[in-house]
């Protein structure tokens, strides 16, 4: 809180999205750079991964698909981002080991992490697997392969904008005593400008919502080092007319603590985790734009049951019967999660 108290002193009000980049980023205070950030019954938040190894084996079943797609070939790469603990990308090398193991002997994998307290936790979870780091997708050398994420776009600081009836504004942070409030501002940018003027209308005066202006760059920034294979995107969003429904008056913007909803995302800056969903819409146009084609783009209960339908042809151990439920159940993660699969033309 005296970090962003300070800067606001200095700068007078900030961009939601600078905000956000602090109490999610910050070197020493951010919610996930600071390694806070817990996931599971006894974290803040649910994910796939929370339900056990399945999703990994699972992904590792496409993975290894998509491999042998390619025409199995003999340097195969997997680059994960937004690995939090290492836990998904421990499941997927265990999954190939076992279930391909040829395609486990050709793979390279790859975690891009910009936090050195995640890296440590990721090389303590993954010491006796053959994973190498990297900083920041800049840092990669060109691959051939998969980058995948699970719930990462999400995470990504955006702008918060508001419909006046006549024009859009950017929220702004500034300091009020000890706490902080939100104020509105002119749009920041030329880019934020533009990005605002495609938003579907009509929207009813007091209108709020997100642009996310990082992740078209992240995912053009990933097209740039991919020389063939698919980016693999999980996270849950919506088609972007559902996701600018007039009836949204407040946007998606959510703060979460202990797995309980924070009803001020501006409270306890880099304690809780804050998120917003993702235009998926969006983010497939952009990587079009990036030299890109949409492969799939469904929910997360066809995808999973599209790999079911083969992974459970055999025999398999009750406990992973119970968790594919949970991860394909239309009322649990199978329709709120989406996946967008892209590919090298």
């Amino acid at each position: 809180m005296e970090i962003l108290c300070a800067e606001t002193a200095e700068r007078g009000p900030l961009p939601f999205r600078r905000y956000m980049e602090l109490a999610l980023y910050h070197p020493e205070f951010g919610y996930y750079t600071s390694g806070r950030a817990q996931i599971g019954r006894k974290g803040d938040f649910f994910t796939n991964v929370s339900v056990g190894p399945l999703f990994g084996r699972l992904l590792a079943w496409e993975f290894a698909r998509l491999w042998a797609a390619e025409g199995r070939p003999s340097d195969f790469t997997l680059v994960e981002q937004g690995a939090h603990g290492g836990e998904l990308m421990g499941d997927v090398l265990g999954g190939l080991q076992e279930l391909a193991p040829e395609c486990f002997a050709a793979t390279r994998a790859i975690l891009v992490e910009p936090s050195p307290a995640l890296a440590a936790r990721q090389k303590e979870h993954l010491a006796s697997q053959p994973v190498r780091w990297a900083t920041s997708l800049e840092n990669l050398e060109p691959f051939a392969g998969v980058h995948f994420s699970n719930e990462l776009p999400d995470a990504f600081p955006v702008h918060l904008v508001q419909w006046t009836g006549t024009e859009w504004l950017e929220r702004g942070v500034q300091a009020k005593g000890d706490a902080l409030e939100f104020i509105n501002l002119p749009l920041s940018s030329l880019e934020l400008a533009e990005a605002c003027a495609s938003i579907p209308q009509p929207l009813p005066a007091g209108y709020i919502t997100e642009v996310n202006l990082a992740a078209p760059r992240w995912l053009a920034g990933i097209a740039g080092k991919l020389t063939r294979g698919s980016v693999l995107v999980v996270d849950y969003g919506y088609p972007r007319e559902e996701y600018y429904a007039p009836e949204r008056t407040e946007g998606t913007l959510s703060a979460y603590a202990s797995h309980r909803r924070e009803p001020n995302p501006l409270a306890r800056p880099g304690e809780v985790d804050l998120t917003a969903h993702v235009d998926f819409t969006g983010l497939a146009a952009a990587g079009e734009r990036a030299g890109l084609r949409v492969a799939e783009l469904t929910d997360q209960h066809h995808f999973i049951v599209r790999l079911g339908m083969d992974y459970f042809a055999s025999e398999r151990p009750a406990k992973e019967r119970r968790a594919f439920m949970t991860l394909m159940h239309p009322q649990f993660m199978g329709r709120a999660f989406k996946v967008l699969r892209m590919e090298t033309v």
